[in-house]
């Protein structure tokens, strides 16, 4: 007795055609077999890049280190260094002013910062965050990181961008604390985010990422749509522009506006608590990292730059504050290495993954003597009560760092250079001069932006509400006048 089998050769086609077998594959193709096997031989379209496990812990992690950083540390920060009768205000204003960003952050100001429009304000795409999340099919749109094929969700991206652009408008407190309505606060944090910290942002860090840049015919199209300064080659890794010029001078702005506090001058304003001053310093030092490191959107050897250059610029403007101070006035003091720890974090801001190990020594040395020359010399020269030193610290360590950037990404120097060919990933240095003058060109459109924009601003709540509280109400402090209430009771 026989059996006959039959036997489906399609799939073996790919296997002859790859062992040379020709003759045979020619044979079986006339046997009708090929269009089949041809399909089976068709490498399958590989699956778009998801983002990774690591990248989205670390970004969820830096997203609340800078969350911390506002609340509870500037808070702290700031609160401590003004009169016990002032206190509450400052956590107040601090408080909400982060929350109020927050809300318009998500309802239109992530949209106009980073969709595409032009050179100077992004479009109204992302709306109250429209098409970052599809309940239909619960899929999640993506952001592109700075490498290629590296894809973030796009709701950590918002949620990441949120807390900088928050802390940005309540550093411009300092500036104006102990004399300032609580509504005046806010509707000039509203019109000034709106129209200084979203274009400024945009101008800076809107970019088409990576991914775009395939080929380069399609380059000069491109940059074409990105932010006018990343258009010029400006380099800003956190914020050096974006948040510490841009509120530095919003901050001075708005001491010249307001006008001196009651007795400023002529009675001791000191103070109240060094040991929260302490507290909020070394909360921002910590928080901070999430800012810097957390700002290469990667937990990757960038970020692990951008961390130790943090780290150890803060630490070199804490002595370089401290000594020089201990030189000029006889002794060291605590407000002091406070002081020049914010200054060596603001100042190491736009340059944390930009510079090396070189440049974060340079950095952080040269901004505890610049911003504590700042506080005092330059304040006295421009006689504005500007209550917290918010331009002496973060302007001025703003630009420091922001010029400085611009010689230490020199390779000669240690610096990593900077991607001058996104389609083929290759870095470079244009050279010190040409640097430079970029970085400098950046400077000079934030503060002409902010200054701008903060004096309207100011002029605007003062039309609306007045900007000043009462003299009456001012002596009784603002925890009682403004808020019914006192951060201390005894």
């Amino acid at each position: 007795m026989s059996m006959h089998t039959s036997v489906d050769f399609r799939r073996y086609f790919p296997l002859l055609v790859a062992l040379g077998g020709g003759a045979l594959a020619l044979l079986l193709a006339q046997h009708g077999y090929a269009q089949d096997a041809a399909a089976a031989a068709a490498p399958a379209t590989p699956p778009p890049p998801t983002p990774n496990k690591g990248d989205v812990a670390w970004m969820l992690t830096s997203t609340a280190l800078v969350l911390l950083m506002s609340v509870p540390a500037l808070a702290l920060f700031y609160g401590g260094l003004v009169r016990t009768k002032n206190m509450l205000s400052v956590l107040m204003q601090v408080f909400v002013v982060f929350s109020l960003i927050s809300v318009l952050w998500c309802v239109y100001g992530y949209s106009v910062a980073f969709t595409e429009n032009n050179a100077f304000f992004g479009g109204f795409s992302r709306l109250f965050l429209n098409g970052t999340f599809n309940s239909a099919d619960g899929s999640f749109s993506m952001a592109g990181t700075f490498s290629k094929n590296t894809p973030l969700y796009e709701l950590v991206f918002v949620a990441f961008q949120a807390t900088f652009a928050a802390i940005t408008v309540c550093l411009i407190l300092g500036s104006i604390v102990e004399r300032i309505k609580f509504s005046a606060v806010l509707i000039f944090s509203v019109i000034w985010f709106t129209f200084s910290y979203l274009p400024v942002a945009h101008m800076v860090w809107f970019w088409q990422g990576p991914d775009a840049y395939t080929d380069a015919s399609k380059v000069d199209a491109l940059n074409a749509t990105a932010g006018y300064i990343w258009q010029l080659g400006a380099l800003d890794f956190a914020g050096g522009t974006v948040v510490h010029i841009n509120a530095g001078v919003a901050g001075l702005v708005g001491a010249f506006v307001l006008g001196k506090r009651v007795g400023y001058g002529r009675e001791a304003i000191k103070p109240h608590s060094l040991t929260m001053t302490m507290i909020g310093a070394s909360l921002l030092w910590f928080g901070w990292f999430g800012f810097n490191a957390g700002s290469a959107l990667e937990a990757n050897g960038s970020a692990a730059l951008a961390f130790i250059n943090t780290y150890l610029a803060t630490a070199c403007a804490v002595l370089s504050w401290t000594f020089a101070e201990w030189l000029v006035k006889g002794k060291p003091s605590m407000l002091g290495a406070a002081s020049g720890a914010v200054a060596g974090l603001v100042a190491i801001t736009p340059a944390a993954g930009n510079v090396g190990i070189p440049g974060a020594f340079a950095i952080g040395l040269l901004a505890g003597v610049i911003c504590l020359w700042g506080v005092t010399g330059l304040k006295k020269l421009i006689k504005a009560d500007d209550s917290l030193d918010v331009f002496g610290v973060h302007a001025l360590g703003g630009i420091s760092g922001a010029l400085l950037t611009g010689i230490f990404n020199a390779p000669s120097l240690g610096g990593p250079g900077s991607t001058q060919d996104w389609v083929k990933g290759t870095t470079g240095y244009p050279g010190f001069g040409a640097q430079l003058l970029i970085q400098a060109e950046a400077v000079l459109i934030t503060i002409v932006v902010t200054a701008v924009v903060a004096f309207i601003a100011f002029k605007i709540a003062d039309l609306l509400v007045g900007l000043r509280v009462t003299e009456e109400e001012e002596r009784e402090g603002l925890d009682i006048s403004s808020h019914g209430e006192s951060a201390y009771d005894m």
